[in-house]
């Protein structure tokens, strides 16, 4: 054997040395995630915790109310959702206090930030797995691996290879109507404001202060001026005119379009406003999603 072969030979020799090292070294980011939870689960004595059905890799615990028919995939489904490092323990994502999220339980693997903090989509099949094992009203512990969740990349605040402590939350409605209506009427009962209030066949509430004596608005095509002041329920002002805003009705929310022509001008009143009828799914600004809106208005002038 020539120094050559031998030189080619020890050569070989050594990568599969060092290739062998390295495979024995190397562990998969799944198995990585998978002690990390596993450790988590014994450290906190979570018990009740099960692999999904699907052995993908996520551990979850449902809590169902007694009554009720389990989620299937055409119903809607309302929820609020936090989102926790099992690291850190730190909050990462949570829904806001003034709203609600909602979409169709066959939609829900869609984790939609918007509804939080960013435009970015992702594709999160655990939380659909662990809602079709709730009856509305229940919730669920997701205990999710990075790889299920965001990955190497991370999202927002939350960093590259992070296992996530996911809390589910849904409510006892079919209909988010249904639930903006238990919303409002536990809001002027919490107020002293039940007897005062008025349910306007459209469902907004309202509670008149100053009757006007002026013009009648004629309809939506009509410019008012008004002055107003937006909350949501806990008080929070998102918004305010005390100078007069105009505008024609057919650029306002609905509930505008529809309680402001049933008063005349210099008309003060009061209105709480299911979430379809303002700014719906999609909230605006600092507007949750699905928020109920509370307003006081005051109909300065019209031009009909």
């Amino acid at each position: 054997m020539n120094k050559f072969t031998k030189l080619g030979l020890f050569t070989l020799l050594l990568a599969t040395v060092v290739f062998s090292s390295c495979k024995k070294d190397y562990e998969s980011i799944q198995s990585i995630d998978d002690t990390a939870i596993k450790a988590y689960i014994s450290k906190n004595n979570l018990t009740q915790m099960i692999p999904d059905p699907d052995k993908t890799g996520f551990y979850y615990q449902p809590t169902n109310p007694t009554d009720g028919t389990v989620l299937v995939n055409q119903d809607s489904v309302f929820y609020d959702i936090t989102v926790k490092s099992m690291e850190t323990g730190v909050t990462y994502l949570q829904s806001p206090s003034n709203g609600n999220l909602g979409t169709y339980v066959g939609y829900l693997s869609n984790f939609f930030q918007s509804s939080l903090s960013t435009s970015i989509t992702f594709n999160i099949p655990a939380l659909r797995t662990a809602a079709l094992s709730l009856k509305p009203g229940g919730s669920a512990r997701i205990l999710l691996p990075s790889y299920l969740a965001f990955g190497k990349n991370g999202t927002g605040p939350i960093p590259s290879n992070e296992n996530l402590d996911f809390t589910i939350k849904t409510y006892p409605y079919r209909k988010q109507w249904l639930f903006d209506d238990d919303k409002i009427k536990n809001f002027l009962a919490a107020k002293g404001l039940t007897a005062t209030a008025t349910k306007d066949p459209s469902r907004i509430y309202y509670i008149v202060n100053t009757v006007g004596t002026g013009d009648p608005v004629n309809g939506i095509e009509s410019t008012v001026n008004v002055k107003y002041t937006g909350r949501t329920l806990d008080g929070t002002s998102f918004d305010s005119n005390s100078d007069g805003y105009s505008s024609t009705l057919t650029g306002l929310i609905q509930a505008w379009q529809i309680m402001i022509p049933k008063f005349k001008v210099g008309t003060k009143f009061r209105m709480i406003i299911p979430s379809d009828l303002a700014y719906g799914r999609g909230g605006s600004g600092t507007i949750p999603s699905n928020a109920v809106l509370d307003f006081d208005i005051e109909i300065v002038s019209v031009t009909n």
